[in-house]
């Protein structure tokens, strides 16, 4: 059974912690799992959390952790010296690191011999000063995978919704609407429900952008200009598309089951309600790409590095549901 990769992100982050704590939790899917990062600052890690990991080697010859009965192998691609930085303190080192484990997992993936990846956070600004000038990960994998266009997804238990637009300032937001990217959402969105998760005829809400809609024009017209067409285009393809829905109330019909997916125009429209019902939990899904990947929806929590205090939560969602969409597509 081919793995599922997991990226160890900053080293001077809450990455390699919650691995570690992850592992001796349990609850981890019956899948091989191999992270990418760096031995020595796990075994630093580990001596921080006062856990102490049965060290072996697997057939591969590579070192495997093994905690409370749970394990995964180690790909080691950096060698750094965990004792001259500090948490939120990552140098050029850093940087060229977390890069190197997100372009091989990215590289395994797309060869088919990695099931999917799993991304621990990192810190943008020191991979840009390494040389890898990406806002993210999401733009850096969308250029590696060619993929001609990502949606970005967030997901729980009892809601997920994907954005038309992602990190730009609200006042653009109108200026950046279209009927064919707005459209591209929703399929793209469409195309992952049944794919990835398994449904068969997926209900995907399209929201508005103004108050109740626009109010047939008194708050706005972008929905009778861009987004009302997209969805006649989205059911013209055959998607079980609905909207422009008002998001002061389509949120509450989202969450009790009644739609699989809410397309929304802008960030924090989704990503409030989201985050209000799973702030632990909540798991980011790049979709559009040739491979699985997810991740935590959560920053390097730099404040909680060392604590024991840092949710594992959304680490592991993003682990079990990497699982579920690669055995939805028989990986």
């Amino acid at each position: 059974m081919r793995p599922i990769i997991i990226t160890m992100g900053d080293p001077t982050g809450i990455g390699p912690e919650l691995i570690l704590r992850s592992l001796a939790a349990g609850g981890l899917p019956n899948r091989p799992l191999l992270v990418v990062g760096d031995l020595q600052v796990l075994q630093n890690t580990a001596t921080q959390l006062g856990v102490k990991p049965q060290i072996s080697t697997d057939a591969q010859g590579r070192t495997c952790f093994t905690l409370k009965g749970n394990r995964f192998s180690l790909q080691p691609l950096s060698q750094l010296a965990p004792d001259n930085f500090s948490p939120g303190h990552p140098d050029d080192c850093c940087g060229r690191a977390m890069v190197a484990y997100i372009e091989w997992a990215i590289s395994e993936c797309r060869a088919g011999r990695a099931a999917a990846m799993v991304t621990c956070p990192i810190n943008k600004a020191a991979i840009n000063r390494a040389g890898c000038h990406f806002p993210g990960h999401t733009e850096l994998l969308g250029e590696r995978c060619q993929a001609k266009r990502v949606v970005m997804m967030l997901a729980g238990s009892h809601l997920r919704v994907t954005l038309a637009t992602i990190h730009t300032a609200l006042a653009k937001v109108p200026g950046l609407l279209d009927s064919q990217e707005i459209f591209e959402t929703i399929r793209i969105t469409d195309k992952s429900l049944r794919e990835h998760f398994g449904l068969k005829v997926p209900r995907i809400a399209v929201l508005a952008l103004n108050p109740h809609a626009g109010e047939e024009g008194l708050f706005g017209d972008e929905e009778e200009r861009f987004i009302r067409p997209a969805i006649a285009l989205a059911q013209q393809a055959g998607i079980c598309a609905s909207g422009p829905h008002s998001a002061d109330t389509l949120f509450y019909f989202a969450a009790r089951g009644d739609y699989d997916a809410v397309v929304c125009m802008y960030h924090d429209q989704g990503l409030i309600p989201l985050k209000l019902l799973h702030f632990d939990d909540a798991v980011n899904v790049t979709l559009g790409l040739p491979i699985v990947r997810t991740s935590v929806d959560h920053g390097t929590a730099y404040d909680l590095v060392g604590s024991g205090r840092a949710s594992i939560a959304s680490l592991q969602a993003a682990i079990q549901m990497a699982a579920r969409m690669a055995d939805n597509l028989k990986f």
